[in-house]
This record gives C-alpha cells, sequence and structure tokens, in this order.
C-alpha cells in the first residue's frame, strides 16, 4: 500500500511539473528538459560504465546551439556544431592513450544519439508552426497521446491480451494491448484536435499514430537496453516510476518523427 502510495504521489508531482513548465513559457519548458537531458545522459552513461565528463559538455552545447537554431530558424548553425563535435570525438580519441579509445567513442556516440538528440528533436516541436512562436499546446496534446497510449495499452492488455508482442524483450506487451492503445490514442487525437487548433485534424491523427508506433518502439528499445545491462530501471529519480528514460522513452524515440512529419507538413503548406 506505502509502494502504490509512493508512486502515486512522486508520479502525480511529476505529471505537475512537467505540465506547469510546458504551459508557463518557453524557458521553463527548454529549462525542464535541458535537465531532463543531463539526467538521462546520467543514468544511460551508468547503464553503459562511461564515465566521460565530455558526454555532458557536448551534450550542453548541441542543447545550446539547438536554441539558438530554434530563435533565429537556421539549420546550418546545429549542422555545423554536430559535424564540429564529431570531428572533435574523432580527433580527442585519436590523441588518446587509452587501449579503449573506439569502445569509449562508441559509448560516446550512443550516449549522444540516445540520451541528448533525441532532446534537441523534443524541444523544437512547439515551435514548429508558421509563426516559429512557441506554442506550448502542441507538446503537451503530444505528452497526453502518449500517457493515453501508455494507459490503454496496459489496461486493454492486462484485460484480454493473448498473443505476444515481443516475448523476448517485454513479456508483458501484447498484440491486444499495443492495437488498444493505439485505437484510444487516435479517438483522443481527435478529441484533442476538435479543442485546439494548432494542428489540424490529420495532423492530430498522424501523430496519434506516430505515438503509438514510435512510443511502443522506443518502450521497446529501452527495455532491450535494460535487459542488457542487467538492470530493472534506468534510475530511481522519480520513487516508483523509474528514472527519467524510464518515464520518457516513448517520446525520446518518437519525437524526431514527429518533428521530421510536421516540419514536411509545414514546408509543404507554405
Amino acid at each position: 500500500m506505502n509502494n502504490m502510495l509512493t508512486r502515486a504521489i512522486s508520479g502525480a508531482v511529476f505529471v505537475s511539473l512537467l505540465v506547469f513548465s510546458i504551459l508557463y513559457n518557453a524557458y521553463t519548458f527548454l529549462g525542464l528538459f535541458y535537465l531532463f537531458m543531463l539526467i538521462a545522459i546520467f543514468e544511460f552513461s551508468k547503464m553503459l560504465q562511461s564515465k566521460n565528463i565530455w558526454t555532458y559538455v557536448i551534450a550542453t552545447l548541441l542543447f545550446g546551439v539547438n536554441c539558438i537554431e530554434i530563435k533565429e530558424s537556421n539549420t546550418i548553425v546545429l549542422q555545423s556544431a554536430v559535424t564540429l563535435i564529431v570531428l572533435f570525438l574523432f580527433i580527442k580519441n585519436l590523441f588518446d592513450q587509452k587501449a579503449n579509445a573506439v569502445k569509449e567513442l562508441g559509448a560516446t556516440l550512443l550516449i549522444i544519439i540516445y540520451s541528448s538528440v533525441p532532446f534537441l528533436f523534443i524541444s523544437k516541436i512547439p515551435f514548429t508552426n508558421s509563426t516559429n512562436t512557441y506554442e506550448s499546446i502542441s507538446i503537451l496534446g503530444i505528452f497526453v497521446l502518449i500517457w493515453s497510449n501508455d494507459t490503454f495499452a496496459y489496461l486493454v492488455g492486462k484485460s484480454i491480451g493473448k498473443h505476444k508482442l515481443l516475448e523476448r524483450i517485454s513479456p508483458k506487451k501484447t498484440i491486444e494491448g499495443f492495437l488498444g492503445g493505439m485505437i484510444s490514442t487516435m479517438v483522443i487525437a481527435y478529441c484533442i484536435s476538435l479543442n485546439f487548433e494548432v494542428f489540424s485534424i490529420l495532423q492530430w491523427l498522424v501523430i496519434g499514430s506516430l505515438v503509438s508506433i514510435f512510443g511502443v518502439l522506443g518502450d521497446l528499445i529501452a527495455s532491450m537496453f535494460k535487459r542488457q545491462t542487467g538492470v530493472k530501471d534506468t534510475g530511481n529519480i522519480i520513487p516508483g516510476h523509474g528514472g527519467i528514460i524510464d518515464r520518457l522513452d516513448s517520446i525520446i524515440f518518437a519525437a524526431p518523427f514527429i518533428y521530421l512529419y510536421l516540419k514536411i507538413t509545414l514546408e509543404n503548406v507554405s
């Protein structure tokens, strides 16, 4: 009973903090997700047993350059920064005396790709509109869809789930749960589109489908990492829920695809 109460309280605090930061203004949103990114890097670095401090420096530089790009709407800034950072990593390891330079470089790149780059896409989504201004409802709506998908997938899977989705990685996930989550997410996406016109009905429905498909893949990939590194949770910062990656694994994998879809549709409209 105490564990359930702890889980409920910590979950409510996490959701409240997230919603407040998104709705208050762009700075609280970006600040919170910068913090989430650093925690995710810490968690994933610990899983991979990597102690490379440069990972945090590189991620901070990328996030800062990404914020400049959002303001200036100039993609060449981030592209140039990524190119220079990758070159730096290779040159650094070229002159490194450690015997495991290749392993360290691989771990650093994987940490950046999985624990840093997705947060750059998440931070871009609320600004992906015709005016390039912060629109809190867009990212909040996506989180509502993710929470809905997770909740209904769990409920349907627990109730009628019989056919395993990918038992080797996640024994509890079922095909019925996946379909139940997707159908409910599409319904909720339609309801959101009727009340918030930041995106069209079609865009919200496509976003709902991307959340269902890539959100589940993100969950499975996180489970794969945890199984192969022998950990139950990525961290313990949220009592009863685990770490930041445990809570954000769905959007970590779905965000790049949602952003690219919105960017393509926005360019086609203009």
